[in-house]
């Protein structure tokens, strides 16, 4: 039987890569209620309410954590969804983005990388909390969200989570399940 070691430099930057990468649990389960909560946003550079029991009325929300306004991936997603919004304008759903960046920071966002097409908002710590999108390297929190995409159906049921630093898979995962949503 032949062994093969790992040289302990692989290894530590194994290990070091796993822990750095985000978690490895979905946020919220499937099927849990979406905590309620109301934050302040911003739509095409303008500023509003947002309440999730609102936007509910209307239809499905999707709800998807990014970490920081206006680095690569983040903008790269906002600019997947905002080509995406009338996809899922069509599927009746609302889209709002959410971090933990300021709001004049988000009004700047809402405009540039979202395209004027979908709001973003404040997510406050007690909102990164209740819904357990808390960005964490090395074992501890660093102030950011996680990236972590929630479909909630109009009973305020979650019917899809999609936790992945990789922004790619977000935009089509969620349309899917808010279309999968149609006529229930």
């Amino acid at each position: 039987m032949v062994r093969r070691l790992i040289p302990l430099a692989a290894l530590v930057a194994l290990v070091s890569s796993l822990s750095i990468a985000g978690p490895l649990h979905a946020a919220l389960p499937v099927g849990a209620t979406a905590p309620d909560f109301a934050t302040q946003g911003a739509l095409d550079g303008k500023p509003f309410a947002f309440a999730l029991k609102q936007a509910l009325r209307k239809g499905p929300v999707v709800l998807y954590f990014y970490p920081k306004a206006f680095t690569q991936g983040c903008t790269l997603e906002a600019h997947a969804f905002s080509e995406a919004s009338d996809d899922f304008r069509k599927a009746g759903a609302t889209i709002i983005g959410m971090s933990a960046d300021d709001l004049p920071t988000l009004q700047k966002f809402s405009t540039e990388a979202c395209r004027g097409k979908f709001a973003v908002a404040t997510a406050t710590p007690a909102v990164i909390k209740a819904y357990d999108v808390a960005l964490v390297r090395a074992g501890l929190p660093v102030g950011l969200t996680d990236r972590t995409s929630y479909v909630i159906a109009r009973n305020g049921r979650i019917v899809l989570v999609h936790s992945d630093l990789d922004y790619r898979d977000h935009v089509r995962l969620t349309l899917e399940a808010v279309r999968g949503l149609k006529g229930k």
